[in-house]
């Protein structure tokens, strides 16, 4: 029976205007009827995860960061900094070759530069990350990097970011998260591993779990979970990974599928 379901935010949970699906507080409380614990598991930064969720704080299991920081009860139960020397030359190389905006994404919050505060980044900045700081040079950042990130406000990071720093795939990991970002992270870290070291935790096997997703950075989700759903709007090969697939993040296909697990039987009984 499945005891724990991990969900992406964006273009997976939230609809097409990046909003919960208002019927979410109802299948929330259905889940915990049955015992069942939900997982945000998102390239979204904590603070910005436990702002969407405030009143579920204390009740989900949060994956942050593309997994690099996993919370529960606002205290750490697993963490992959990547090392700081090279998290520190890929931030300069991706600024001199790309051009891109760029977060240095660390444990106490995020860090970008003073120079690139213009309106069209800090809109977008703000929908994944709540707790940032403005600093002039990043190697005066006293945080662990578990995630640097690159911003194309023209959709085209797949063409202008990637290309120039897939070269660092081996070492560390480079993921086009959407069409406007790329993220890097430490090498062996992912949604997927982040979820075993949970299954581990809570001594659960991938046939109690299931996962939606709909990008590339759910990719490895996929392969860590029985039930796992890509979205009807997810890239062609997250399809290919998945067993199932779920409506489109716009037809709230995350709780539609939810519903349907449980009335099948696939989460157990109803607690009283």
């Amino acid at each position: 029976m499945i005891k724990i379901i991990f969900s992406d935010m964006d273009g997976t949970l939230l609809d097409e205007n990046g909003q919960l699906p208002e019927e979410f507080p109802q299948v929330m409380e259905e889940l915990k009827a049955y015992g069942v614990l939900f997982a945000p598991a998102s390239g979204r930064q904590y603070y910005s995860l436990l702002d969407s969720f405030a009143e579920y704080k204390d009740e989900f299991i949060f994956l942050a960061e593309n997994g690099t920081l996993v919370k529960q009860h606002d205290k750490e139960l697993f963490s992959s900094p990547m090392p700081k020397k090279l998290g520190l030359k890929v931030l300069a190389e991706g600024l001199a070759t790309t051009g891109a905006y760029t977060v240095l994404c660390g444990k106490k919050q995020a860090y970008i530069l003073k120079n690139q505060s213009q309106p069209e980044f800090l809109e977008e900045l703000h929908k994944y990350f709540t707790h940032t700081e403005a600093v002039d040079d990043f190697a005066q950042v006293d945080d662990d990097i578990i995630k640097v990130s690159f911003f194309d406000p023209k959709a085209e990071a797949d063409r202008t970011i990637y290309p120039h720093l897939k070269k660092y795939n081996g070492r560390l990991q480079v993921v086009l998260a959407s069409a406007y970002w790329v993220d890097i992270i430490g090498f062996g870290i992912n949604k997927g591993i982040a979820i075993q070291q949970v299954q581990k935790k809570l001594k659960i096997t991938p046939k109690e779990c299931a996962a939606f997703g709909d990008y590339m950075n759910d990719a490895e989700m996929m392969s860590s979970v029985y039930y796992s759903y890509a979205m009807s709007n997810a890239h062609p090969k997250v399809k290919e990974l998945a067993r199932f697939e779920a409506k489109s993040n716009a037809e709230h296909g995350v709780m539609v599928a939810i519903r349907e697990l449980i009335a099948s039987g696939k989460c157990g009984e109803k607690k009283n």
